[in-house]
């Protein structure tokens, strides 16, 4: 049905089209079972110390406001990111600022953390309990003069009804959010964290959202950090500011975060050379170009302990998840690997 309605789908504004996909979503009509796939128990595997039913998880960004997380379960989701939640209710920069780079199968966004705000995400999450496991990305409203405080604030009022809290230093649209890699910013965020949690008695994984712009130089510092304030995993990786000169589509340079397909070697990348330097001791969700059961596999075996997508289910509708784990499982059965946990990080 995806295929039919792709060419109107695209014809509208990339927001105007993820409005009416939310719309539908709200419906919540369609039934999880034709979303299974056979012999998909190969599939399950462990993230953050929960049993997840595959690695497939959709990344933040698309429910921002956590509306329809229980219907995105349904399209066979592993685990599923809200966000990224601000402390207060946040417009987001002016439009447009979704940009379809279709020619290389590719998004350029500058919405600069859109959404409800802590409190109602709250409030919706608490009274629709999540039927998976449900991360939440939160990150500091735009005008707030001491960012840590949002982080604080943030993790004191949504740990609770979280399966995890993501830490989003990452994204390029919030000016001043990325000076958080330099060390001496991060040890301080991550010491503030760790007194909240430990003040309010806080047990929910903490996870870390990095920038794929980082140089090779930085990974160990942060690496150190990570491991010493206990980050149970580190998603590699937000968007791209950068990456922009083998694009083809005419929109390549406006200005924003790139993800999609030109995303997906950095990212790799960077996963194996996390992956060497912590071998397991810091779970990693590897993101960034995965559209199918051989990209999905190809960060795997590069060190990913689970995946996310989102550009790649704008491309290639709801239906993704059930062909990329119909492809997993292949790939699983021609490697002769019994499960896929087996195949992390096999080819880094």
């Amino acid at each position: 049905m995806f295929s039919i309605f792709k060419p109107y789908i695209f014809s509208l504004d990339p927001e105007v089209a993820h409005d009416l996909a939310i719309k539908s979503l709200k419906f919540n009509l369609l039934p999880k079972s034709i979303f299974n796939v056979k012999d998909e128990e190969c599939l399950e595997t462990h993230l953050l110390n929960e049993k997840i039913p595959n690695p497939i998880g959709l990344a933040a960004g698309f429910d921002k406001s956590a509306e329809v997380y229980n219907s995105l379960f349904k399209l066979g989701y592993g685990f599923v990111e809200v966000g990224t939640v601000t402390p207060k209710r946040q417009l987001g920069n002016i439009k447009p600022r979704v940009f379809r780079l279709e020619k290389d199968q590719a998004l350029i966004n500058r919405l600069g953390f859109n959404n409800h705000g802590s409190e109602i995400v709250f409030q919706r999450i608490a009274e629709n309990l999540p039927s998976g496991f449900l991360g939440i990305n939160v990150g500091p409203n735009k005008d707030t003069k001491n960012k840590e405080e949002d982080y604080y604030l943030c993790l004191s009022k949504l740990s609770s009804i979280a399966g995890y809290i993501t830490i989003n230093i990452s994204s390029p649209n919030t000016e001043g959010l990325r000076n958080f890699h330099d060390q001496k910013e991060l040890e301080k965020l991550l010491t503030g964290i760790n007194k909240i949690k430990k003040d309010k008695h806080i047990s929910k994984p903490l996870v870390l959202k990095l920038s794929p712009d980082l140089k090779t130089d930085e990974i160990g510092n942060l690496i150190e950090i990570i491991i010493k304030h206990n980050i149970e995993g580190i998603i590699i990786s937000n968007t791209t500011e950068g990456n922009r000169d083998n694009l083809l589509d005419v929109q390549k340079n406006e200005k924003g975060g790139l993800s999609g397909q030109p995303l997906k070697d950095l990212s790799t990348n960077l996963i194996k050379k996390f992956y060497k330097e912590t071998r397991g001791k810091i779970q990693i969700i590897g993101v960034g170009g995965v559209d199918s059961g051989q990209t999905a596999f190809e960060k795997i075996s590069a060190g990913a302990d689970a995946i996310q997508l989102y550009t790649g289910m704008v491309y290639k509708g709801p239906g993704i998840v059930r062909d990329m784990k119909k492809e997993l499982i292949s790939i699983l059965k021609k490697e002769k690997l019994r499960n896929i946990s087996d195949a992390v990080g096999i080819n880094a």
